[in-house]
């Protein structure tokens, strides 16, 4: 059903921290917080979105909408949500979001897609997702703020943070070093047997929350300590989600061009220019690491091939470095266009849960990961997504994140395991990824 024409009032420019005033009070609100260097365009946008007209909460086995209990399939619910409206080009050109669908999509739901059932059982829902139509748009880049309001809402009145002291968290791991790095032994023996050729293992660190927490705080705290290309606040009644992503899922623009970036490969930073230059050559040449990153991306080139033209998968990158705060990653590239019958639902369902969090091949990669971690990974290794009014898709695997559900804060950490990986180092890398947030809410 088309609507009346976007309503796009461009505002005085102030920084995008300064929307997490407008979420203290708010129920259901997302900040996609594009964090890091300006200069890159991955961190060029951020949106802070509020007022949802439409919720949809998939957890257990209850699927709600609105907060009301309904029967049905989630994706064909998500899809409803998601349907485009009246495309309004004269905004689009200027802003990449101008209003739609932001949810997350728990690693539980990807298993599910996949037929892989699961010994364990997640607090965390399986999918929150929201429609938004009130949305205030920051250029980094430019440093230029719109309004864009279907409703006709005034612009909320956005103040400088108060800036409070990060909560003290005592975050415990779930399992002691031992028993994890056994469990890396034991998939270094499933793909000496031929079961698989990777696996992703992680482990959880988890704290308690008072009912007081201070969630504004905690995030303030995670955006200035890791910040990141796809950082986000996805705040709902039952269930918060911080993220520090450093890795984009899946992006499709309206035209229908797919892009993922897998990264697979990790190093450390470095304390001197030299010391990471020199970092970073030892990653490019590390065999292991350069193994583990063609291998998922090679997965990420056949999920995407499910739903992309023929001919059109292509791998412009392959195991690049890029530098991020606190470590060095291999990166790719992989871009594919997809079938003109299908949409930005498909796609997900085709390619969750992300590869890069999984292993190859991928479904009994996931049976073993889900033999061999103690607990359900939840929102960590989901995804967060937002799907725009035009049918467009940007989203980010949920790594370097702290997702609560209740009074329980969990952060899950870990890395790629292939047939040359020494348990200690998987072990010691692993803890270089999570010791940022953990270092972040130390009492």
């Amino acid at each position: 059903m088309s609507r009346a024409p976007l309503p796009l009032t461009e505002i005085p420019w102030r920084p995008p921290e300064q929307a997490l005033s407008a979420m203290e009070s708010a129920p259901w609100a997302a900040f996609l917080d594009s964090g890091g260097p300006d200069t890159d365009e991955r961190a060029r946008w951020s949106f802070l979105c509020l007022s949802p007209a439409e919720t949809l909460d998939w957890h257990g086995g209850s699927l709600r909408r609105n907060g009301i209990s309904i029967q049905g399939d989630v994706w064909t619910h998500l899809r409803d949500m998601a349907a485009a409206s009246t495309r309004c080009p004269e905004a689009e050109d200027i802003i990449p979001f101008t209003g739609g669908v932001v949810g997350m999509m728990s690693y539980e739901a990807g298993m599910a897609l996949e037929k892989v059932p699961s010994r364990h059982v997640s607090s965390a829902p399986r999918l929150v997702a929201a429609s938004f139509e009130d949305v205030l748009a920051f250029d980094r880049h430019e440093e230029r703020c719109w309004w864009i309001s279907r409703r006709g809402h005034p612009a909320p009145e956005l103040t400088s943070p108060t800036i409070r002291p990060a909560p003290s968290l005592r975050f415990r791991p779930e399992q002691p070093r031992d028993i994890w790095m056994d469990a890396v032994r034991s998939i270094i023996a499933f793909i000496r047997a031929g079961d698989i050729f990777q696996a992703n293992l992680t482990m959880r660190w988890v704290a308690e929350c008072a009912d007081g927490f201070d969630e504004l705080a905690a995030y303030r705290t995670l955006r200035q300590t890791s910040p990141a290309p796809f950082g986000a606040y996805l705040k709902t009644p039952d269930f918060s989600l911080l993220s520090a992503s450093v890795e984009r899922f899946i992006s499709l623009s309206w035209g229908g061009l797919i892009e993922t970036r897998p990264i697979k490969g990790t190093i450390s930073l470095g304390h001197t220019p030299e010391e990471t230059a020199r970092n970073s050559r030892t990653l490019a040449a590390d065999e292991k690491e350069r193994a583990e990153n063609l291998m998922i991306t090679d997965l990420m080139r056949n999920d995407i091939g499910r739903v992309s033209q023929i001919g059109s998968v292509r791998v412009p990158q392959l195991s690049k470095v890029e530098q991020f705060p606190h470590v060095l990653h291999l990166v790719s590239v992989v871009q594919a266009q997809l079938r003109p019958e299908l949409d930005a639902i498909d796609l997900l369902q085709a390619t969750l849960p992300p590869g890069s969090v999984t292993g190859a091949p991928k479904k009994r990669a996931m049976e073993i990961i889900d033999l061999l971690e103690a607990s359900a990974r939840g929102a960590y290794c989901g995804s967060l997504f937002r799907i725009g009014e035009d049918g467009a898709m940007d989203s980010s695997v949920i790594i370097r994140s702290v997702a609560r559900s209740g009074d329980t804060l969990s952060v899950g950490a870990g890395g790629g395991i292939t047939v040359l990986s020494d348990p200690m180092r998987e072990y010691e890398e692993m803890l270089l990824k999570v010791s940022p947030i953990l270092k972040a809410f130390e009492a």
